[in-house]
């Protein structure tokens, strides 16, 4: 797509946000759970989770770019839907896997809206699912069976497809579990955020589908990277959107016969929320550019592209993305509470929704700390 192009995709996916999801639906869904019908509508008329997938399979025959704009407004717009678990790191996963056979049998379903999709990323613990305690696999009844705990699965309770990374014979293996499988229970979880459920797993001698993959570390990496970079997107359209809600409040809000968006303190912290802001939107974009590089590669979980000498640019990408993303989400939001005074601290403003949102959301694939950690060892490995 031409830069033109993207804009009008923002301009398409933003009207449209704001039409579905304006936020006295995102509060009853926040109650009721995210509406199927929505997000059908969402699926066929915008195609929120189909724009990186090929034409093959179902999708639009974008690339991940495309998809991070779509992000980017559900970001603003704090979208109640299946959206980062099903398009944000099911799907990339699918996609970087080696079956074909998965492939055409779930993502027409997954871009249409009629399936959706999750991927375990941690362990019983909360710790990363290929470094912490991995759900385990055997073989039984004539296939494999699952046996393991895992927490925190973002939209877990809900999602037709579960993908399992899990340990055979001592390599990881991927997995499909079909939702209703008998021996799975899965107990929703209360959370700091309500607009993104998330739920604990039990997998008791699951029946699950082997997911042909030659490199099934690599592809989890790959398809965690490309989620953390959509996660990204999704942050920075947040952050911007809480930079816009505090400026049109400053604008409007008299104190001492003047607008407070006329003192010198407060047009110097809105200056810096915007640098914020911008930089967040450049590191996701970044992010974004890597990860439709990896994914566009005819061998992408084995190849390597790199941006400074052998550093790998997705992990890199990403990383850097997440570091920025969530701190700024977190700054602008925790500012717009501040800048509103004792308006924003209420229920019934939104400003502590986008602070929720921000909290959660930079817990969700890694730490910040965790990133920063991630980009030392790239360094240090090509010293």
């Amino acid at each position: 797509m031409t830069a033109e192009d993207l804009r009008m995709l923002r301009r398409t996916a933003r009207e449209a946000l704001s039409e579905l999801s304006p936020v006295s639906e995102v509060r009853r869904q926040m109650a009721d759970g995210w509406d199927a019908g929505l997000w059908l509508r969402l699926c066929g008329e915008l195609g929120v989770t189909g724009l990186a997938v090929p034409e093959e399979y179902g999708g639009v025959g974008l690339s991940v770019v495309e998809q991070g704009v779509v992000f980017e407004e559900a970001g603003r717009r704090m979208l109640c839907g299946p959206l980062l678990s099903t398009a944000g790191l099911a799907i990339p996963l699918l996609l970087l896997s080696d079956d074909d056979t998965a492939r055409k049998r779930h993502l027409p379903g997954l871009c249409s809206g009629a399936l959706t999709a999750t991927v375990v990323t941690s362990d019983a613990a909360g710790r990363p699912v290929l470094t912490g305690q991995p759900i385990v696999a055997r073989a039984g009844n004539g296939g494999y069976v699952l046996d393991g705990v895992a927490d925190h699965v973002v939209d877990g309770s809900s999602a037709d497809l579960v993908l399992v990374p899990a340990r055979l014979d001592g390599a990881v293996a991927l997995f499909v579990v079909e939702a209703g499988r008998a021996g799975l229970v899965r107990q929703p979880l209360v959370c700091l955020d309500q607009t993104r459920r998330q739920a604990r797993l039990t997998f008791a001698g699951v029946s699950a589908n082997l997911l042909v993959t030659h490199d099934p570390a690599g592809a989890v990496e790959g398809a965690f990277d490309v989620g953390r970079a959509m996660l990204a997107c999704e942050q920075a359209g947040g952050a911007a959107q809480c930079l816009d809600v505090l400026v049109d409040h400053a604008r409007t809000r008299i104190q001492f016969g003047r607008a407070i968006g006329s003192f010198q303190a407060t047009k110097q912290k809105a200056a810096e929320l915007l640098i914020r802001v911008e930089s967040a939107n450049s590191a996701a974009l970044a992010a974004a550019y890597a990860a439709a590089r990896f994914l566009s590669m005819e061998d992408g979980v084995a190849a390597e592209a790199s941006v400074l000498s052998d550093v790998p640019e997705l992990p890199v990408s990403a990383a850097v993305a997440q570091v920025y993303c969530s701190d700024a989400f977190v700054a602008v939001a925790a500012e717009n509470i501040q800048v509103h005074g004792g308006i924003g601290f209420t229920w019934e403003h939104d400003a502590h929704l986008y602070l929720k949102r921000a909290w959660t959301s930079r817990e969700l694939l890694g730490r910040p700390e965790e990133h920063v950690e991630t980009l030392a060892n790239h360094l240090a490995a090509v010293r």
